[in-house]
């Protein structure tokens, strides 16, 4: 077996290889950079009611915990991704906490740690961990209601009270599916329990009280700013988004349209090494079942799988929906696997060196790929161009590129726009599909000086024709 020690190790080497991560790794588009973008934008106008898609844009789609988060971090360190990515970590350090102290609290010592590595170690945890998206801090505010709850019905004002800040954490982060994937896991196994006067041991009223006065106050400022808000948000967002096909009422792109059912296809892959350990052991477990008598089990088995069922009939989703159950999963797997005495070491080594080797791969690409060919992100090309003049991109938008030139990018929507732009040393960002069209327009008044995975870098030579 596995010794305490090495266990502990285990949970420092993943926290030590995600921070080089953070600090080397750069901001990648579409998503990440596009977060931190608006967090960069939060500051820089010094406007923490509405977050911005770009300036003078309010970006409605989520609420602003995570910018916040981002946000706090660029203010504290300025403007980089490890700024950005910090107040990330912080709420992810703090969810690892809950798993730990919950599950400490429900089996024994040696399995709360093992339970936090399963959880960090896991492949779309541990990339989240630092991701600068609303997902893990949603994930964050899911575990701590669904925690507080179970232990405040143990008795524990202090966890009943986490009950309601996890609810508070969730609507801030992501809005009503925090309330969703909280209520609707402990509504079914309420009703199977049947034990109505066990509610009475939370402070409802104290509670409410507290959880409403750390949400409506953002809520209605944000409606207040911007009218119009509150209805784009909950019925666009939360279900037209899901229910219509290729939704075509974003406003910040557009939906990512997969098969129903894919929520099940996304939780194999996003669960790895982890993913079939779960199924083998509920299985083991339907021959062999353990005594449960205050229902833990279940519980934790309809937190975990709720997302899933949830998702199931939705359109458009991304991988990282499945995220808030993977704490429980994690811990109904250890919870079944100590009880049933089987031999661990080989898997809590297996999901190390996934992360490990993986994570060092991408780093290795990030420091080592001068051009960036592999990765989605033009902070090189901007640090290529960095001190030598104004610099446009043409007919698109890159956040990275927005991020690490603090905001100094020209959006041009057209080669007419271009010409009437550029002048001598200004430089513009094109994408490789229109380098032919850039050339026969512009031929030998722009050079080119390099390129990456999406767009290359032309910069103008001051010749006749170019105004």
């Amino acid at each position: 077996m596995t010794s305490n020690r090495a266990l502990v190790s285990g949970l420092f080497l993943l926290f030590a290889i995600r921070l080089l991560a953070m600090i080397w790794v750069p901001l990648t588009d579409p998503t990440e950079a596009r977060y931190a973008e608006i967090a960069r934008i939060m500051v820089d106008t010094g406007n923490w009611i509405t977050p911005q898609f770009d300036y003078g844009i309010p970006f409605w789609a989520k609420p602003p915990l995570h910018t916040w988060l981002a946000a706090i971090g660029i203010e504290a360190f300025g403007s980089s991704p490890f700024a950005a990515r910090i107040g990330i970590l912080f709420s992810t350090i703090l969810t690892l906490v809950i798993v730990w102290r919950w599950t400490r609290s429900v089996s024994d010592p040696r399995s709360s740690i093992v339970a936090t590595l399963v959880t960090a170690s896991t492949g779309v945890f541990f990339f989240s961990a630092a991701f600068v998206q609303t997902d893990m801090v949603l994930t964050l505010g899911v575990v701590a209601s669904m925690a507080g709850f179970y232990n405040g019905l143990k008795g524990s004002r202090s966890w009943g009270w986490l009950f309601f800040l996890g609810l508070a954490i969730g609507l801030l982060a992501k809005g009503p599916i925090a309330v969703v994937l909280t209520m609707t896991p402990i509504a079914l196994w309420m009703i199977w329990r049947r034990d109505w006067q066990i509610l009475t041991r939370l402070p409802w009223i104290g509670g409410t009280i507290l959880c409403l006065a750390l949400v409506l106050p953002w809520y209605a400022a944000a409606e207040i700013a911007t009218p119009g808000y509150l209805r784009y948000f909950l019925i666009g967002e939360h279900i037209e988004r899901f229910l219509v096909p290729g939704w075509k009422g974003d406003l910040y792109g557009s939906g990512r349209e997969h098969a129903k059912g894919t929520i099940w296809l996304f939780w194999i892959i996003a669960t790895l090494p982890w993913s079939p350990l779960l199924p083998v052991l509920l299985w083991r477990y339907r021959k062999t079942p353990i005594f449960d008598d205050e229902g833990l089990h279940l519980y934790l088995l309809l937190f975990a799988l709720t997302p899933l069922v949830f998702f199931t009939a939705a359109a458009n989703i991304l991988i990282a929906y499945v995220l808030p159950g993977i704490p429980a999963a994690a811990i109904l797997a250890v919870i079944l696997w100590t009880r049933m005495r089987i031999p661990g070491g080989f898997w809590l080594k297996l999901g190390l060196a996934e992360i490990t080797v993986f994570t060092v791969g991408l780093i290795s690409i990030s420091i080592f790929d001068g051009t960036r060919t592999l990765l989605p992100t033009e902070d090189r090309l901007v640090a290529v161009y960095q001190d030598r003049g104004r610099l446009a991109i043409l007919r698109g938008r890159s956040f990275s590129s927005e991020f690490y030139s603090k905001g100094e990018v020209t959006k041009i929507k057209s080669m007419d726009d271009l010409s009437k732009w550029l002048t001598a040393g200004d430089g513009v960002l094109v994408r490789k599909a229109d380098r032919d069209a850039l050339d026969t327009r512009f031929g030998s008044t722009l050079s080119f000086l390099s390129e990456d995975k999406n767009y290359a870098l032309y910069i103008s030579n001051g010749a006749p024709g170019v105004q």
